[in-house]
């Protein structure tokens, strides 16, 4: 993969050069691969063509008659999605660039980000249709060659495995890198089990990915050597062994005792939690079919209903969105990816990861056992699959922005502390009045959402005591930055 020169002369160097050379060759040959397999699509050579469309129709006779396996291959293609590696990337490059890892993250976005232009360049200049088969059980968007799943799959997973192998141990390594080629194959099967691509299309993915993240671990080296570093094996070694103290995700500390008592306590606060909501929920589903004015139910909703507007409406489907399950995953994806890089504690994420995780359970259960039914007012948004009560976005937004004010506040003097507390509460009633606006929940939806946050919020704090690390004698003085947080060892 790599360029060695003359003058690193010690043995060690030349078994490098050696691999090198091999590797360079390998990537020449995939680039060939490439260049004749467009060639192949363009003439449609006719070879290739029997082959692509004789095993199109064969795994489609296979695998559509089986709702199982075209679920699996669903999930699996997922996988490979746009919308997983961007998060994968995301999240990958805030924690180099939080432990001040600026080139990794440069890696890390310049082999991703190419990959997404070549993708789109080359379907459109190749132009070559989809597969159609008897029985269609998926649809992919635009042209088919070359595999963008396949391409795109193998640049960002490879990209994240060059990165982050020296924070494994050794022995864990091999695996990794197994594990990373099984998950790309699987994904690319998976788009010719699903009816979308053929065979040279996926093929032709997967030599074009070899090639590009080849010429960026080849530039990554050659960089290395002109600074006077050894040449590594990247795929023994990762891109930049010396950052692996920086890249493991928590410092070694003392594991304390008491998570069989953490894990009990949970579940009983989850189970009175989920009570109280229930006690609460289900006499105002029942008081006049669920749309009785207690605490103004009625009234608030029908109000809304007569003073909506173009301007308000447009607002309100903002404020709606801001909380709604993809919104606050992302939110919680950047946070945990924040908290483990700057505090290298795995507490804080668990926190966050229970809080969340105990929130959708509890909106889920206590939603499926009240059953209580919208506004009867126009519901904007349309019929829903749960319940009114409680509300699953303003619950989930409460607790994502305490959350984020929770694990912040301790650890840091600065002055940027205070947007936390504030968003915490501005985001909320943004979302409240959103959704009220909108006609799908009554303000006792509110009420039920808020005393499910406060609840499993405090039970989960009292419980995994995020925060434990900190000492606030030894914080930082106002003027510290983010790299500060979780100074206090």
């Amino acid at each position: 993969m790599f360029l060695v020169f003359p003058r690193l002369g010690m043995l060690a160097n030349v078994r490098t050069s050696r691999s090198a050379l091999w590797r360079m060759a390998g990537f020449g040959g995939t680039a060939l691969l490439f260049t004749l397999l467009i060639i192949a699509v363009r003439v449609r050579w006719v070879p290739m063509e029997s082959v692509d469309h004789g095993i199109a129709e064969w795994l489609n006779q296979a695998v559509a008659p089986s709702d199982f396996l075209v679920t699996l291959m669903g999930g699996i293609s997922r996988l490979g999605s746009f919308g997983v590696m961007a998060w994968l990337v995301v999240i990958g490059a805030t924690l180099v660039l939080i432990r001040k890892q600026y080139r990794l993250a440069g890696f890390l976005v310049a082999t991703t980000v190419g990959g997404l232009i070549l993708d789109p360049t080359l379907k459109l200049a190749v132009g070559r249709l989809r597969p159609v088969v008897d029985q269609p059980v998926a649809q992919g968007g635009g042209n088919s060659f070359p595999s963008g799943h396949s391409l795109n799959s193998l640049i960002c997973y490879t990209a994240l495995l060059l990165v982050f192998l020296p924070a494994l141990r050794p022995r864990w390594r091999r695996v990794a890198v197994i594990v990373v080629g099984a998950l790309v194959a699987l994904i690319g099967f998976s788009r010719l089990a699903l009816g979308v691509h053929f065979l040279s299309d996926v093929i032709g993915g997967w030599s074009l990915g070899v090639a590009w993240i080849g010429l960026c671990a080849t530039a990554f080296e050659l960089l290395r050597y002109h600074e006077g570093r050894r040449v590594t094996e990247p795929l023994e070694e990762g891109l930049e062994p010396e950052a692996a103290e920086d890249l493991r995700p928590t410092e070694p500390h003392e594991h304390r005792t008491g998570v069989g008592w953490a894990v009990a306590g949970g579940v009983i606060a989850w189970v009175f939690t989920f009570g109280a909501l229930v006690v609460i929920g289900l006499p105002l589903a029942r008081y006049h079919d669920g749309n009785g004015n207690v605490l103004w139910d009625s009234t608030v909703p029908h109000w809304f209903a007569a003073h909506r507007s173009d301007a308000l409406g447009h607002l309100s489907i903002v404020g709606s969105e801001v909380g709604n399950t993809h919104a606050i995953l992302a939110i919680g994806l950047v946070i945990g990816a924040v908290s483990l890089a700057a505090v290298r504690r795995w507490r804080p994420v668990i926190f966050l990861l229970v809080v969340m995780f105990g929130e959708l359970t509890l909106f889920l259960a206590s939603a499926a056992i009240v059953d209580r039914a919208r506004p009867d007012v126009e519901n904007m948004d349309g019929p829903m699959p749960t319940s009114s009560f409680p509300s699953g976005h303003v619950a989930a937004t409460i607790l994502i922005w305490a959350t984020a004010a929770v694990l912040v506040w301790p650890r840091t003097r600065a002055w940027w502390r205070w947007v936390l507390p504030v968003l915490a509460v501005a985001m909320p009633l943004w979302v409240a009045v959103s959704r009220m606006y909108r006609g799908m929940h009554h303000p006792t939806d509110i009420l039920g959402s808020v005393v499910l946050s406060a609840l499993w919020l405090y039970a989960v704090y009292w419980l995994v005591k995020p925060n434990a690390d900190v000492s606030l004698e030894e914080l930082p003085p106002p003027a510290g930055e983010l790299q500060d947080m979780g100074v206090a060892r």
